[in-house]
């Protein structure tokens, strides 16, 4: 195992490139190619200041066979030995890691009513990254801060005595990014998604069985958990009390270690305060309505635009305090997609219909409860987007009999002696 670590953390090496021989192999993924280490050729590293090499030996055991003994022999300087030798492995190991969840090939799991396998999985192979969302820039970093941090936590969630889980609340109207956003937060992650479909949960005993069963290092989703508290869905069993336990129950502690939980809402109003206290829900994301700004990003995404003659005439607009969903404008962005004059201009009549007066300015403003300096996991973290003048929702029927007559209209285009050596054979 160990040598397959080592393996893994030198063919990432930028020096490979600089060996006298080295094969190129397919990789993981589709169209990938990687270098790796050639036999009996070696690489060089540095660590803390101390050079290391490593050769890649192959002994031949028996040539009619083709049967052969592969050992990684690490040098290093004696002096450095004390010094590096124990911190470099943890090092390699630690990388060596990180690579293997970058490359692996990321799963979608869902619940069924069948009791003998309740997970059944597909690729998860949504194309969001958290890059290409259209979220204001500065909460999008503080997004990315929070689950840095997070990652490199373990120790110290431990040293607290505490699960180590984060769990975010992402809130706002239908076709806002929610779901789009989950994805590229399991994809930043390399975490596989475990999307809990409540109408398919029996009872609360039933809840705790599919926690259960979930992995390390998962993204757990339960999406309209408003739905569920408000309405009092008669298609499950699920109380308030099993799943206040699903979020922060003594249950977490025995499913397996570093998980993210995520939950979305069209709505935090007449939501109960306990289910969204701290512990339960440690991060708070609001997902507006479009603004200028992330119109850009739509922009930019579907048409390739980073400016263009229209921009100013939709930023007038949204200052009236038009708005609309990133759905709907990026539904009509591409289906005009090979005009995008005639495409700004698609999205303008659309603005110009939900257009609605009001009073003061609109723009955006990010609320933090917490000092941006603190990182420890016992904060909490709200992170709000929202609209700073209180606008009112677009005139949905008109904006859909709007988005209909555009689509019919839209075109259809689409060193030898001080030297200290170490070997690591691989397990046979």
């Amino acid at each position: 195992m160990f040598y397959r670590k080592v393996f893994t953390y030198l063919n990432s090496l930028s020096t490979i490139e600089d060996s006298d021989f080295t094969n190129l192999v397919s990789g993981k993924k589709v169209n990938g190619v990687v270098l790796c280490l050639d036999d009996d050729q070696t690489v060089y590293d540095t660590f803390l200041g101390a050079r290391v090499s490593w050769t890649n030996r192959v002994e031949r055991i028996d040539e009619q066979q083709s049967v052969c003994k592969k050992t990684l022999v690490l040098k290093l300087k004696k002096k450095d030995k004390r010094r590096v030798l124990q911190s470099y492995i943890q090092h390699i190991y630690r990388a060596a890691e990180d690579i293997e969840m970058r490359c692996k090939e990321l799963k979608m799991y869902m619940n069924t009513m069948n009791q003998t396998g309740r997970w059944s999985s597909i690729p998860l192979s949504h194309p969001a990254t958290l890059e290409t969302i259209a979220m204001d820039s500065d909460l999008k970093k503080k997004v990315k801060s929070d689950l840095d941090s997070f990652l490199k936590s373990k120790q110290y969630y431990h040293k607290l005595g505490r699960v180590w889980k984060r769990s975010y609340l992402l809130y706002g109207a239908s076709g806002t990014g929610k779901s789009s956003f989950i994805a590229a937060m399991a994809k930043y992650v390399s975490y596989d998604v475990y999307d809990i479909d409540l109408s398919k949960v029996t009872d609360d005993s039933d809840l705790k069985s599919l926690l259960l069963q979930t992995k390390n290092k998962s993204l757990i989703v339960v999406e309209d958990l408003d739905r569920l508290i408000l309405e009092n869905n008669s298609k499950t069993k699920i109380t308030l009390s099993g799943m206040l336990n699903f979020m922060d129950g003594i249950l977490n502690s025995c499913c397996g270690d570093e998980k993210l939980m995520v939950f979305t809402m069209n709505t935090k109003v007449n939501i109960d305060s306990a289910i969204l206290r701290p512990g339960r829900i440690d991060v708070h994301i609001h997902f507006p309505l479009c603004n200028f700004n992330s119109f850009k990003t739509l922009a930019s995404n579907c048409l390739g635009l980073k400016d263009h003659k229209l921009f100013p005439q939709v930023e007038e607009i949204f200052q009236t305090g038009a708005t609309m969903s990133p759905a709907e404008m990026s539904e009509l962005m591409i289906s005009n997609r090979g005009s995008p004059n005639r495409a700004l201009k698609s999205v303008i009549t659309a603005l110009q219909i939900s257009s609605t007066p009001v009073i003061g300015k609109t723009g955006f403003r990010l609320h933090d409860v917490i000092s941006p300096s603190n990182t420890s996991p016992e904060r909490s973290s709200v992170y709000v987007m929202d609209s700073s003048s209180s606008c009112n929702v677009p005139v949905v029927k008109e904006i859909q009999k709007l988005y209909g007559l555009l689509r019919m209209k839209s075109s259809k285009k689409i060193g030898p002696s001080d030297q200290y050596s170490m070997s690591i054979e691989r397990s046979r």
